[in-house]
């Protein structure tokens, strides 16, 4: 979990000097779509990859969390979004759990 806020604010260190506090806020924002893992039974499985099982971690949905990235409107949330992506199959990777291809519904 330290990774997930530590990378986040570094990218806002590295990249949004002048307004590091809001850039920072808006990118750890992305720690908030975990909030699917509410609707699994275990909350929690460390032997489960949260990629592609849990509804707001879908495949179908990241190119939704690029593209927010993309624009200047939108591109905090979205870089947030895709850091934690990118770090939770990072997760997945590191632990050798298999990436769901399929979200359960």
């Amino acid at each position: 979990m330290f990774v997930h806020v530590a990378v986040p604010v570094g990218v806002a260190a590295l990249f949004f000097r002048k307004d590091f506090r809001h850039a920072s806020l808006l990118m750890l924002a992305g720690i908030l779509i975990d909030i699917d893992h509410l609707a699994a039974s275990p909350i929690v499985d460390p032997s489960r990859c949260s990629v592609g099982y849990h509804l707001l971690h879908s495949f179908w949905l990241i190119p939704v969390y690029v593209t927010l990235a993309l624009y200047p409107r939108t591109r905090l949330i979205g870089l947030g979004l895709v850091i934690h992506i990118v770090l939770d199959t990072a997760e997945c990777i590191r632990y050798g759990q298999p990436l769901e291809l399929i979200s359960p519904l």
